[in-house]
C-alpha cells in the first residue's frame, strides 16, 4: 500500500467519493487525510468492500440520509478491514473484522473509523473477500426477515429477487429457520436459488407468480413497483408485508388484512455474529459473483447499477492502487 504526505506530513490516503449528486460522472478518486479517531472510535485498514444499491442511491441524491451538507461524500457501506488503533479490548491492533458502517463512515477508502459495535471478528470460514459480502446485505435480510417480518419454522415466506445480494442470503436464512421459500428469479437463475436450498423457484420472465403462489406468511419484497402490487392477495390474514425499497400503501395492507412497512438496515455486530455462526457451520453461503480491483471501482458501481447481479460484487482494497486513473481530486484544488 503506498501512502502519500502533504507539505505538512499528513498521511494521506484514497478514497472514492461524490462532492456533488448526479450520475456515474460524480464518483471521483480522491486523495485525502487519513482519519483520527476520537473517543471510542477503531481506525481500520480496509481489506475489502462490498458494493450495494445504495451507494448509487446515495451518488444520485435519493438517499435521505445523506444530504448535500454532507458532501464530499466517501462512498461504501459494508467492509472487511484490520484493527490498526484500538482501545477495545475485545479488537485489539491485528484483528480482522468486518461490519455495517454507520452512514457517516464510507467504506471505500484505506481506512475508515468504526465502533466496536459495528464490528464482528471475520470467522474462520471466511476470506476477507467474503466477509466484505456479508454486512449489508446480511443484516439487511435478517433484519428483514426475523426482526420486521418475525419469521418463524414451519411458515411460509415468498422472497422476491432471491438471487441478488440480499435475496440469497434471505433465501438461505429462511431455510435456516425452518420456514418453506418461495422466491421469484430470472430464469438463468433458477438453477442457483435451488442449491440454496429454496423450496418452490418462480421465473419471473416465464411465469406469473402470482398464478402459483397463495396463503404465505411473508413477503419479502426486495422489488416493488408492480411486484408489490400482486403481491397483497398471496398473503394470509395477518401474514406481511415487508419491503426495503418503498413504503407499502398502509390502506392496502388494511383492505387485505395484514402488516406492511419497509424499513433500513442498522448496524448490529450480535446480529452479525448470528450470522457467521451459520456461516461456519456450512448451512449459509455468501456469493461473489465478481471481485473488481480499486482502480475498477466506477466500473463495478456502473455494473451494479446497469445489470442484474446474482449474489455480491466487491471491491479488493488492497490491489494496486497505484492503477487507480488521474485525476485524482484533492482537498484545495
Amino acid at each position: 500500500m503506498t501512502t502519500s504526505t502533504t507539505t505538512t506530513s499528513t498521511p494521506t490516503m484514497h478514497a472514492l467519493l461524490i462532492r456533488h449528486f448526479g450520475g456515474p460522472e460524480a464518483v471521483e478518486f480522491a486523495d485525502l487525510p487519513v482519519p483520527e479517531p476520537r473517543e471510542g472510535e477503531l481506525l481500520l485498514k480496509v481489506e475489502a468492500a462490498s458494493l450495494n444499491p445504495v451507494d448509487w442511491k446515495i451518488r444520485s441524491g435519493k438517499y435521505p440520509a445523506v444530504k448535500e451538507d454532507q458532501l464530499p461524500f466517501v462512498l461504501g457501506r459494508d467492509l472487511c478491514a484490520t484493527v490498526i488503533t484500538s482501545n477495545d479490548a475485545g479488537l485489539p491492533p491485528g484483528t480482522l473484522v468486518h461490519g455495517l458502517m454507520a452512514t457517516g463512515h464510507g467504506s471505500f477508502a484505506q481506512y475508515v473509523l468504526a465502533h466496536a459495535n459495528e464490528l464482528a471478528r471475520v470467522p474462520g470460514a471466511l476470506d476477507r473477500i467474503t466477509a466484505a459480502a456479508v454486512p449489508l446485505a446480511g443484516l439487511t435480510a435478517w433484519q428483514g426477515l426475523f426482526d420486521h417480518g418475525q419469521l418463524q419454522a414451519g411458515q411460509r415466506v415468498l422472497i422476491h429477487a432471491g438471487a441478488g445480494g440480499v435475496g440469497h442470503l434471505a433465501v438461505q436464512f429462511a431455510k435456516a429457520r425452518g420456514a418453506t421459500v418461495i422466491t421469484t428469479v430470472s430464469s438463468h437463475d433458477v438453477d442457483f436459488v435451488r442449491s440454496l436450498g429454496a423450496d418452490q423457484v418462480i421465473a419471473h420472465d416465464k411465469e406469473r407468480f402470482d398464478d402459483l403462489v397463495r396463503d404465505v406468511d411473508l413477503v419479502y419484497d426486495l422489488i416493488g413497483g408492480e411486484t408489490q402490487e400482486r403481491s397483497w392477495p398471496l398473503l394470509k390474514k395477518g401474514g406481511t408485508l415487508v419491503c426495503t425499497v418503498q413504503e407499502p400503501p398502509q390502506d392496502k395492507a388494511r383492505a387485505h388484512g395484514v402488516r406492511a412497512l419497509r424499513y433500513t438496515a442498522r448496524p448490529d455486530a450480535d446480529q452479525l455474529r448470528e450470522i457467521d455462526a451459520l456461516i461456519q457451520a456450512g448451512k449459509v453461503k455468501p456469493h461473489v459473483a465478481r471481485r473488481y480491483a480499486y482502480g475498477d471501482a466506477k466500473e463495478a458501481l456502473r455494473s451494479l447499477e446497469q445489470g442484474h447481479t446474482t449474489g455480491k460484487l466487491v471491491l479488493d482494497m488492497a490491489g494496486a492502487i497505484a492503477d487507480v486513473p488521474d485525476p485524482i481530486y484533492r482537498p484545495g484544488d
